[in-house]
């Protein structure tokens, strides 16, 4: 009966934790994809001219990746170090002030410091949620546990999108940063990883990023980054630009950014459920991943050689653009289970972030590509510029699968010497 109750208790503990990191990675979505919803309303409400919305529009994502990528370093390594529930309350704490400041910014200048630091506390959430997840979970099952996370953590994009539509854009940046402030008291019932708990006082270096520059580990971390690449080239280039690729290819003009940013995660929420779910079937992470990677490719192939599209055929694609990527949380999870318990929030924490870091040198080469004489196609400089960055970024995930590991049902509870 004892045994029984302490059961119960602890299933409870752990369906908890998952709860809370998915509501946490709710807002963390909120926040993050937020910006590319309001673009075009908010610059100009900020008094960007129509013919500097393109430029302007970079230099804030770019800020953003930049402080996400500096986040991604900073709380991953401090996970390792600290724990990663004080992290994790560190991180919600950053980004929820920091996105209240966005609603009250009056410059590109002042909005891209906003983004910036926003970035580094967006950092924090995704990566140390699920490594706070593998760690609580059953080794078979907890690929079930971080697909939810995932799966809820994706509809925060719905969700900015709604709200979006209920209010104007200042109060949709208020709105994300109190419900981060809010999560901090579900916060206080979570606890801490029993695997963290265990090497807390043990002799062994934390969160030592240089450990993962070794001829051991260094191509498995570059493998773990190169295998998420396209996902933030199709978040950050297709789906954002949507009604810009839309209307060079004669389609319509009346494309909503935020309605195909919120169809693209609607995508990516089921994605994420099916990829799990498959992978769990499948027991593999590497198969799951060359599946969506393949489904990736011809989805992208159909956006862009789709000409004079509708509003509601631009729609669609973008959601069957974001179901493709939505390998995410296999994507992570892989990550996590690559690394011992004392760099694993380092590494899950900075590999999504150098993903979405990613979306930096994609963007400069697309912006150099699309105002280049180097067209592929007459008169599309976009969708030229897209093939070859996309065509890039698909190699890179392939070769990377081939070098990957399989880490389904492996034992977690060890330490990086």
């Amino acid at each position: 009966m004892v045994l029984r109750s302490q059961d119960t208790d602890t299933s409870s503990r752990i369906w908890l934790t998952v709860l809370v990191c998915g509501l946490g990675y709710f807002v963390d979505i909120y926040d993050l994809i937020l910006f590319s919803i309001v673009r075009p309303e908010s610059l100009r409400a900020i008094g960007v001219l129509p013919t500097q919305m393109q430029d302007a529009s970079e230099i804030i994502l770019n800020a953003q990746m930049v402080g996400m990528l500096i986040g991604g370093l900073l709380f991953g390594a401090l996970a390792d170090k600290r724990g990663r529930l004080s992290v994790l309350l560190a991180s919600i704490l950053m980004y929820s002030v920091m996105n209240i400041a966005n609603a009250f910014v009056s410059s590109v200048p002042m909005y891209a410091m906003f983004r910036f630091l926003s970035g580094i506390g967006l950092a924090g959430e995704l990566g140390v949620a699920i490594t706070l997840v593998s760690e609580v979970m059953p080794k078979h099952s907890r690929g079930y546990g971080t697909t939810i996370v995932a799966s809820m953590g994706i509809l925060g994009a719905v969700g900015a999108y709604v709200v979006h539509q209920l209010s104007d854009w200042r109060v949709a940046f208020i709105i994300g940063g109190v419900m981060g402030l809010c999560l901090l008291v579900m916060r206080v019932r979570v606890r801490e990883s029993g695997m963290f708990n265990k090497i807390e006082d043990a002799p062994v270096a934390r969160g030592n990023v240089f450990m993962i520059f070794t001829r051991q580990r260094i191509g498995t971390y570059l493998s773990s980054v190169a295998i998420g690449v396209p996902i933030w080239y199709v978040i950050g280039i297709l789906v954002t630009f949507a009604p810009e690729f839309t209307k060079e290819g004669g389609g319509s003009t009346e494309i909503l950014a935020g309605q195909a940013v919120m169809w693209a995660y609607v995508g990516l929420a089921a994605g994420d459920l099916v990829s799990g779910l498959i992978s769990q079937f499948l027991k593999s992470r590497r198969r799951t991943i060359l599946l969506f990677l393949v489904l990736t490719s011809a989805a992208i192939a159909w956006y862009l050689f789709t000409p004079a599209k509708s509003a509601a055929l631009t729609y669609l694609q973008t959601g069957v653009l974001g179901f493709a990527v939505g390998y995410w949380a296999v994507f992570v999870t892989t990550a996590a289970e690559q690394f011992g318990t004392n760099l694993r929030a380092t590494v899950a924490t900075t590999i999504p972030n150098v993903v979405r870091g990613g979306l930096i040198p994609a963007l400069l080469v697309f912006a150099a590509l699309r105002k280049s004489d180097a067209v592929l196609f007459s008169g599309q400089p976009l969708v030229s510029s897209a093939v070859i960055v996309g065509g890039v970024t698909m190699l890179i995930a392939f070769i990377g699968l081939v070098f990957l590991k399989e880490t389904y049902g492996k034992e977690l509870d060890y330490l990086e010497r």
